[in-house]
């Protein structure tokens, strides 16, 4: 219902999730639609916003400070509900969350599908009950603890050869030196950089010590180390699983369309093509590019995906023009360590450009943009004209019903 009293019932949006795409579409929703004809649920298993991507930092021991989405959504409106998300029913337009032993249904008019991914096993055995990870926040402190019982000595096993891995072994070798690291990689280590950014990475893991196997496919994780395919074995005191990310099943057993890899299947607007009332943005929504091709999930992801589900919610709902976000990356930003990283450009193609920024200048604009990331989620209006943060205060007819 209004808040004025009237009978209008308000629009109801919910968001399931508040990462990087979630968090920070709940609060430019919030400043963009009118409090009186809107009502914003967000759902987060967590009270706090999490920096994902620096979660290999926090398994290596460094103290990171708490963001509250208490405190990030004050003066916003927005509902918190602090649970986890267990069911969609995109028919009855219905979520199912779970706190403890409480379950609530909870409604919705327009829903914003962010819930991220976790890793993926890959149907490895072992990896599961064996191996560490650090897709969230439990399981890096999970890590970290185990990092503390080995001390200074030990060997740690990385899987995978994708940033989270690459991030993870250098910061773990630079923050406990006394730790043997190796990496273990089905691919090339690198591979994908400029032949200069390449040549900078690889320098990086010799200083580090860290032993790199490519070309290696592990088979089996067991509570000692891993097992190759070719029946290599690695001991290891912790292996940790960075080879890749899968989404939660939640969305592929809700009545969604969705692709082979169980992410949402969207338009260009990032609407759902099976109930154009759901949207999706971040690891969840399966994305095409305008090469026509998915977008990877990541942390850039995320805010393409969401600038556009955003605009097409509010175009959607206000009637206003709904402009198209650019889905292209400028390039890839890997920490090596605190002091040390790689910034490598892409072209058109999302393929490596020769020209790389490398070194301490690079790591100086990696904590830009951890820094920026989280000012943004606290500043959602901020860049916008006066006119439209006015806009955005001032009252506009009520939001129309959305196809479906």
């Amino acid at each position: 219902m209004r808040t004025d009293g009237s009978t209008t019932e308000r629009h109801r949006i919910a968001v399931l999730g508040a990462g990087y795409a979630g968090a920070s579409a709940a609060g430019y929703l919030a400043r963009h639609l009118h409090p009186g004809d809107v009502e914003i649920t967000v759902v987060n298993a967590e009270p706090d916003f999490v920096e994902r991507i620096r979660l290999h930092q926090v398994a290596a021991g460094r103290q990171l400070r708490r963001h509250t989405l208490a405190e990030m959504f004050a003066g916003t409106g927005i509902r918190l509900r602090v649970a986890r998300v267990v069911a969609v029913d995109a028919w009855q337009r219905t979520v199912t969350v779970a706190d403890g032993e409480h379950t609530e249904a909870i409604g919705y008019d327009t829903l914003l599908y962010t819930l991220g991914s976790t890793i993926a096993d890959l149907g490895v055995p072992g990896v599961g009950e064996h191996a560490f990870h650090v897709a969230g926040r439990p399981a890096a402190l999970r890590l970290r603890r185990r990092l503390d019982e080995l001390g200074a000595g030990g060997t740690v096993l990385v899987v995978g050869g994708n940033l989270t891995a690459i991030e993870t072994a250098t910061e773990i070798a630079e923050s406990r030196p006394g730790l043997r690291v190796t990496l273990v990689t089905s691919g090339e280590l690198g591979g994908w950089l400029g032949p200069k950014g390449r040549r900078h990475l690889l320098r990086a893991f010799d200083r580090f010590g860290i032993a790199v196997h490519e070309h290696t496919t592990i088979g089996r994780v067991e509570p000692t180390g891993a097992v190759a395919a070719d029946g290599s074995t690695f001991a290891s005191d912790a292996t940790v699983w960075a080879a890749g990310f899968a989404v939660h099943p939640i969305a592929a057993a809700s009545g969604l369309a969705v692709g082979d890899d169980g992410r949402i299947a969207v338009d260009r607007m990032m609407r759902s093509v099976s109930h154009p009332q759901v949207y999706a943005a971040g690891d969840s929504a399966c994305a095409i590019d305008g090469h026509g091709r998915p977008l990877p999930m990541s942390c850039a992801s995320a805010g393409f995906t969401r600038m556009q589900a955003t605009a097409a919610i509010i175009g959607d709902l206000t009637g206003r023009r709904i402009p198209e976000t650019s889905l292209s990356y400028l390039g890839n930003c890997i920490g090596l360590g605190d002091r040390d990283a790689i910034f490598q450009a892409v072209d058109g193609d999302a393929r490596s450009r020769a020209w790389s920024l490398r070194g301490r200048p690079a790591a100086r604009f990696k904590a830009f943009v951890l820094r920026g990331t989280v000012w943004n989620m606290r500043h959602p209006t901020y860049g916008l004209p006066t006119r439209r943060r006015r806009l955005a205060a001032e009252p506009h007819r009520a939001p129309a019903a959305v196809a479906g």
